[in-house]
């Protein structure tokens, strides 16, 4: 199997890559998460997933190692093929799809286009307990952070902010302060909205 691919970049989409590794062109498609990772330099490396079917050969790339497992654990689901598992890690970040996955959060897997109740649940179901144990995740921290976030988003609501837009500022300071107080959230989410 492929397990990365280092070369000079050569084009950059959305959607995929072409990497130029020793004269070989390689295309390899991407997630938006990839996408916004990908630095403007000439040089890239990218690790990959290498999905051999009988109609053809495809390269999934990745910016890290940890979203390229998330993406083999999705899947690994019964019913979520490559498109739908780079969908995923294209519309939240693989931080954001462990998490909801660890915490069961229907809702959270559901809000990915293409994918309805009964098969949000069957992700939760099928990978829970290998979230879990894989990244030695707390149900109970994980679910405090939740609902840190959760209160502070509601308030947001409250105070007139738009929905969307306060999820994405929320989920910034999520990511740089993960231990962050509701207080602290609304403090900073107001700074930046």
């Amino acid at each position: 199997m492929i397990t990365h691919i280092q070369g000079e970049l050569v084009e950059k989409n959305p959607t995929d890559v072409v990497i130029d590794c020793n004269g070989v062109g390689y295309v390899l498609n991407i997630s938006l998460h990839t996408y916004s990772q990908i630095p403007d330099q000439d040089h890239l490396k990218l690790y990959t997933h290498l999905q051999i079917k009988e109609d053809g050969h495809t390269l999934y790339g990745f910016s890290s190692t940890a979203e390229r497992e998330i993406f083999k654990l999705l899947i690994s689901v019964s019913g979520i093929g490559p498109s739908i598992a780079r969908t995923m890690l294209s519309s939240l970040t693989p931080k954001q799809v462990r998490e909801g996955i660890a915490t069961g959060d229907v809702a959270l897997i559901q809000s990915i286009k293409g994918i309805g109740a009964k098969t949000a649940q069957r992700v939760i179901i099928d990978l829970k307990d290998k979230i879990l144990k894989i990244y030695d995740i707390d149900e109970v921290s994980v679910s405090k952070n939740n609902t840190n976030k959760d209160e502070a988003l509601s308030a947001l609501e409250v105070l007139g902010f738009v929905k969307k837009q306060a999820e994405r500022v929320v989920d910034k300071i999520m990511v740089s302060q993960p231990e962050a107080t509701v207080e602290n959230i609304i403090k900073l989410a107001l700074k930046n909205l």
